[in-house]
């Protein structure tokens, strides 16, 4: 059985997809990616784990779930769009049988952990349950914002993913500034804390610009760490960016 890494955020518009493409990027053997809702485009239309192709290149073998046209919350867009909700065991049968074929497997969640993706208030933590009661081991990775306010959206999260027994690998910064702030600067110190999990990587602003799946990669290899296949060191980015 492979390796399962659910993909979570403190917010939407944190860096979800490009951390997921950085991580696929790294991977030297075929890696699946699953989107298990996606939200806010037409049939037809790229969505996210078209990206994470784009950047990572032709290793990646992508999977939707469902899609729902409008900008929402999964179960809201469901809702209005009068399609089905997302079934869990549906979920956890797909990622079972990805794990059976692919070295690696990441699941990108929609907007933050506790985003309902049902009627019933389902969220992608008990969508990441439902894996493991049917014999999938899962981890999580939580990518944060850089600046102020990102401490206590980390801290909740993490403690959301305690309360439910379920793993916690590390934090990522979707999204470092070019000039950080102070308290970007700082929350480079204080973010293990928060999350009880060690600091990863910090993906620069604007990744998802490069021009190519081999420059992609040179960039996620300087801003991910060695646990999850790059080179970079979290106490000399740290250190790098003291705020004095």
């Amino acid at each position: 059985m492979s390796s399962v890494l659910f993909v979570t955020g403190t917010n939407t518009e944190v860096g979800k997809t490009v951390t997921t493409a950085a991580l696929a990027a790294l991977r030297t053997d075929p890696v699946a990616v699953l989107k298990p809702g996606q939200t806010g485009l037409a049939p037809g239309e790229p969505g996210d784990v078209e990206e994470v192709a784009r950047l990572a290149g032709p290793l990646v073998h992508g999977v939707e779930l469902a899609r729902y046209p409008e900008p929402l919350a999964p179960d809201t867009a469901a809702r209005r769009s009068g399609l089905p909700a997302l079934a869990p065991d549906e979920v956890a049968k797909t990622v079972a049988d990805l794990a059976g074929r692919f070295g690696a497997v990441l699941v990108e969640g929609a907007g933050g952990l506790l985003v309902r993706y049902d009627a019933q208030g389902r969220t992608i933590a008990d969508l990441a349950a439902a894996c493991e009661l049917a014999g999938v081991q899962v981890e999580f990775l939580l990518v944060a914002a850089a600046g102020l306010g990102t401490l206590n959206a980390t801290a909740l999260t993490a403690e959301a993913l305690r309360h439910r027994g379920l793993a916690l690998r590390g934090v990522v910064v979707g999204s470092w500034p070019a000039d950080p702030d102070l308290a970007a600067r700082c929350n480079l110190a204080d973010l293990p804390s928060a999350a009880g999990a060690p600091l990863l990587g910090a993906l620069p602003a604007g990744a998802a610009a490069a021009q190519s799946p081999s420059a992609f990669r040179e960039l996620a290899a300087s801003s991910l760490a060695p646990s999850l296949g790059g080179h970079w060191d979290a106490e000399a980015f740290a250190t790098a960016h003291h705020p004095g």
